[in-house]
């Protein structure tokens, strides 16, 4: 779509060549717009090289909107997520950027065919020079501000650029070693728009003193519930769990620490961490536990875990394990049954912004239009990412909210009016 002839071509300036400023500057350009991309590091997109353990989870298989966080409107939220559908995403990355992608069931995620994370950072930067746009890489934009024909950008060792519309894609906090230093957030804190209170999300949590610290290494599939009863908020995740040196990590884990995070910031008391073990809930272990034989406590519970962790969860529970299963006290069988299906996990922390995937919080949905992202209070101005009050779990999630805002951020920019 390019403007009729008797129109002058818009200047679009995008900052940031991550997930969403790339895709943003694609679309502006493919919209008809004289497109430049600003990127501060000397490569751009490095959280799409780092992401799904340098495979890029680019999409999920599937979307459960509801799985979304925010403190804006989850209506608008759904109205910004459903501008571009899943399979036209799909569609896009096949065909338009000719990177074939292929279908995970284990994880519910869709990777490139080549399992390489640089063939989607390369492969969009490659498609946004083909559509005709002009990336600057290892330049610092400074300041924005409100211009007589639009904005400016203020760059750092470098003449101000002047242009008609400005898209901030400039990330959240989360990994700052890939560039994310908050620069967006800052600036249009500074304009005037309501950023909701930032937190990491997506981020392992730590335990010290922890009865599970010689357990590093050991991952399995678990159930993990989050609750803080002061704040009103829980979450609750199955997924790969991992035990680190520091205390927990996995999906399920990070897609709940966002509970554990803002407990610590917002009260005096923390959440309250549970975890189910296995697939197996207390009636399934009343079943399991029954008297079997002379088969013992310890082969019971290791049938369904990991060895060293069946070991530990019993003699946490104060069960003999060689006894045999029909030597169980009615308490003793209770007691294991709570540590097998309804254990408290201990923390004391998290990792932060360092390990988070995510920033949590940001700039209030409801001053955004949900068609075009385009600013409420600044006409122009194109917001667009994870600089947005809205994160979703892991699996692809994140990326599909920053190509869908990218996208229509990218659209709105070069086709909006003046």
């Amino acid at each position: 779509m390019h403007p009729p002839p008797d129109q002058p071509v818009r200047r679009v300036v995008v900052i940031g060549a991550g997930a969403a400023g790339s895709m943003a500057a694609i679309f502006a350009a493919r919209s008809g717009a004289d497109t430049t991309l600003l990127e501060r590091t000397r490569d751009g997109g490095r959280k799409i090289l780092i992401s799904g353990g340098g495979r890029c989870n680019v999409l999920p298989m599937e979307v459960d909107e509801k799985r979304f966080i925010t403190d804006s409107s989850p209506n608008t939220l759904r109205k910004m997520l459903r501008s571009w559908p899943l399979r036209e995403q799909i569609e896009f990355f096949e065909n338009d950027l000719g990177i074939p992608l292929a279908e995970e069931p284990e994880s519910l995620k869709y990777f490139p065919r080549s399992n390489k994370a640089r063939d989607v950072r390369d492969g969009l930067l490659s498609h946004a020079r083909k559509s005709g746009v002009t990336i600057r890489m290892d330049t610092l934009a400074s300041t924005i501000e409100p211009a007589d024909q639009g904005w400016r950008v203020q760059v750092e060792n470098a003449a101000a650029i002047e242009c008609d519309a400005l898209v901030i894609a400039a990330g959240g906090l989360s990994v700052p070693s890939t560039g994310s230093e908050g620069f967006g957030l800052r600036e249009l804190r500074r304009l005037g728009h309501t950023i909701h209170p930032t937190y990491a999300a997506l981020t392992p949590i730590t335990a010290t003193d922890s009865p599970f610290a010689d357990l590093s290494g050991v991952s399995f599939r678990a159930t993990i519930s989050a609750h803080d009863d002061a704040n009103g908020r829980s979450a609750k995740a199955t997924g790969g769990f991992l035990f680190t040196h520091h205390g927990y990590s996995g999906p399920s884990v990070l897609d709940v620490s966002h509970v554990v995070v803002r407990s610590r910031a917002e009260s005096d008391s923390s959440a309250r961490l549970t975890i189910q073990w296995t697939s197996l809930n207390a009636s399934d272990w009343e079943v399991e536990l029954r008297p079997q034989g002379t088969r013992s406590v310890l082969g019971a519970v290791r049938a369904h875990m990991p060895d060293r962790l069946a070991a530990l969860l019993v003699r946490l529970a104060n069960v003999e394990p060689t006894r045999s299963l029909a030597e169980l006290r009615k308490d003793e069988r209770t007691r294991l049954i709570t540590m097998l299906a309804n254990a408290e996990l201990p923390w004391s922390g998290d990792e932060g912004y360092k390990k988070a995937e995510v920033t949590g919080g940001g700039v209030s949905l409801a001053e955004v239009d949900p068609r075009t992202m385009e600013s409420r209070k600044h006409p122009g101005l194109f917001i667009c990412g994870e600089v947005l009050d809205a994160f979703g779990p892991v699996g692809g999630y994140n990326f599909l909210w920053s190509w869908a805002t990218g996208r229509a951020a990218g659209t709105g920019a070069a086709t909006s009016p003046a």
